[in-house]
């Protein structure tokens, strides 16, 4: 199989004419397909956007011919797992192979926005879990042209179809940072999506999901396993680390994001990050066979599709080097 490193695109930190330019700029240069961020707010108020994640995947999918999806969007607080249900079985239908679903437990930074009751990560994994469960009812009952319905402990659906879908489903990618979700996306999911993180913690989550995929029969090596990697690339490691530090301090922050509402917390909190911080958890390099390497690494722990992030707003430059002096020099 030929390896597969895709483009992240993140939409906190680009307009979205920028980032549709750029998927198609990765394209050109050997990314495999794009994973685009899905927030209602940016991490940090310079980032300064948040375009709509529906909108922008519609646009690289007519723009480019590689994989696409959301990494990741929350079918339970902004968004009832019904729309996510119709909007990605649209996707699919307008790019038959092409999209992927991944799903997450959400942030508090995006979803409280609503003025819902944020509640403790138990609950909110439960709720995610429950809305991959109405998700995949809609898919099947849809495909088989059935209705269906759904009364769970947080999702209610009315007896009802999808009208327009495809004659595959989209496959459901569950994002985990934790072994226990692990395991249990392994057992229900079609495939994994985590973050980048040390490296024994990596190996752990795809150690868990593959136990929680044979306890389903099923094989873990035949799942996606789906990374994505924050990476601070420029021609010098003196500017590599002001773009880790400017662009995406929360790389260097050792603590859970999940509860905290505004950018301008993030602002505040991001002051006390340092550049040692970033050890062990997001490369800052300007050496391309450093981030050789650490891909390579990545890949080796099992995960078989790498969308890379790199955090400064250098992007075309990073799309030209990793193209001509990294991609081609890894291997499955």
């Amino acid at each position: 199989m030929p390896v597969r490193i895709g483009y992240a695109a993140m939409l906190e930190q680009f307009a979205p004419s920028e980032v549709i330019a750029y998927a198609e700029l990765a394209e050109r240069h050997g990314f495999s397909g794009v994973m685009a961020t899905d927030h209602f707010q940016p991490w940090l108020p310079q980032q300064g956007q948040s375009g709509h994640v529906w909108s922008v995947l519609g646009a690289v999918g007519a723009r480019t011919t590689g994989d696409f999806g959301p990494g990741v969007t929350t079918p339970t607080f902004r968004t009832h797992p019904a729309v996510v249900a119709q909007a990605s079985a649209t996707l699919a239908s307008m790019y038959p192979g092409r999209h992927w679903l991944g799903i997450g437990s959400g942030e508090a930074l995006n979803e409280h926005v609503v003025g819902e009751y944020w509640p403790e990560a138990h609950e909110r994994i439960a709720r995610m879990f429950e809305a991959v469960e109405v998700i995949r009812k809609l898919f099947t009952a849809s495909i088989a042209g059935r209705e269906v319905r759904h009364h769970g402990p947080h999702f209610r659906l009315e007896t009802t179809r999808l009208w327009t879908m495809p004659e595959v489903a989209p496959p459901i990618l569950v994002a985990t940072a934790g072994p226990v979700t692990a395991r249990r996306a392994g057992k229900v999911a079609d495939g994994l999506i985590t973050t980048g993180a040390p490296y024994d913690r990596l190996a752990a989550l795809v150690a868990r999901f593959a136990e929680g995929a044979r306890e389903s029969g099923r094989d873990a090596s035949t799942l996606p396993r789906v990374l994505q990697l924050h990476v601070s690339w420029a021609p010098t490691d003196e500017e590599a680390m002001r773009n880790a530090l400017t662009e995406w301090p929360i790389g260097g922050m050792r603590f859970s994001r999940s509860d905290i509402r505004s950018p301008f917390e993030f602002e505040q909190l991001a002051r006390t990050v340092r550049p040692e911080d970033f050890e062990g958890r997001m490369l800052v390099s300007a050496d391309p066979d450093l981030h050789r390497a650490h891909i390579q690494r990545h890949l080796d722990l099992g995960f078989d599709r790498i969308y890379l992030h790199n955090v400064g707003r250098n992007q075309a430059e990073f799309l030209e080097v990793f193209g001509r002096d990294v991609l081609p020099g890894l291997r499955a």
